[in-house]
């Protein structure tokens, strides 16, 4: 497999990613800078391809532990060689194991928070890349939405807490699954390529066996014209690449 190795947040990280196969995406980057991680918890990436949120966070988060379970062998070699080169094996495990086996893999109620950015896409629409690697990133083929969240409210202990971003178009379901799996919605952030567009995609936090009661924060717009990120992506970026937080958040 071809790979390139990447720079990224001010050269703070290297991404080895497979040159044809996945790579990451703005999406991955901002679930990161949405999520609220706390100092002192044990953290799961479902599907976590090759590796990118878990090393973003555990990076700037140092008193924090994560697992990334990737169904996808080559993405859960690549992910380790990642974790290995940034120097976060200490806090950092990847186990190979598919989501909706996620409970032969772990136990109940094991994890403090949840964060996964699934597959978009319904398996008998568009058409499906070639390539497996992307294929299965994008497409439910080896997992849906109503996997990963089943998976969530497993392993999430009381109160626990999930992030996830999905499909704007697609919010309705997001919520639905969200609360049959006892996961309340709590925050939320739609996300806009630009002001004159639809929203894209939709941040939520969730938490387990939680009141109901929601907060709408405010949305986040991508681009200021074509190809120039606004100044909120501009904060996004820079705050993922800070120097890492002395008490893990």
């Amino acid at each position: 497999m071809e790979e390139t190795v990447d720079k990224i947040l001010d050269g703070g990280l290297k991404v080895c990613q497979s040159r044809r196969g996945y790579r990451f995406n703005l999406d991955s980057l901002m679930l990161a800078h949405f999520a609220s991680v706390r100092p002192g918890r044990l953290n799961m990436d479902l599907g976590c391809g090759n590796g990118i949120i878990l090393m973003v966070l555990a990076r700037l988060y140092p008193a924090t532990r994560w697992v990334g379970l990737e169904v996808q062998p080559q993405l859960a070699q690549l992910a380790q060689k990642n974790i290995e080169q940034n120097g976060l094996c200490d806090r950092v495990t990847i186990v190979t194991g598919d989501v909706r086996e996620a409970h032969h893999h772990f136990g109940r109620a094991s994890f403090d928070q949840v964060i996964f950015n699934p597959p978009y896409r319904k398996l008998l629409t568009g058409r499906i890349n070639p390539l497996e690697e992307k294929a299965v990133a994008r497409h439910e083929i080896r997992g849906s939405l109503k996997d990963f969240l089943a998976a969530a409210g497993f392993l999430l202990k009381p109160s626990g807490r999930a992030f996830v971003v999905y499909p704007a178009s697609r919010l309705a379901q997001l919520v639905f699954e969200f609360r049959r799996n006892d996961i309340e919605p709590k925050r939320m952030k739609l996300v806009f390529s630009d002001r004159s567009s639809r929203a894209q995609f939709a941040l939520a936090e969730g938490r387990r066996s939680s009141r109901e009661e929601l907060s709408m924060e405010t949305p986040l717009f991508i681009y200021e014209q074509p190809g120039v990120y606004t100044e909120d992506m501009k904060r996004l970026f820079s705050e993922l690449g800070r120097s890492p937080s002395c008490d893990g958040g």
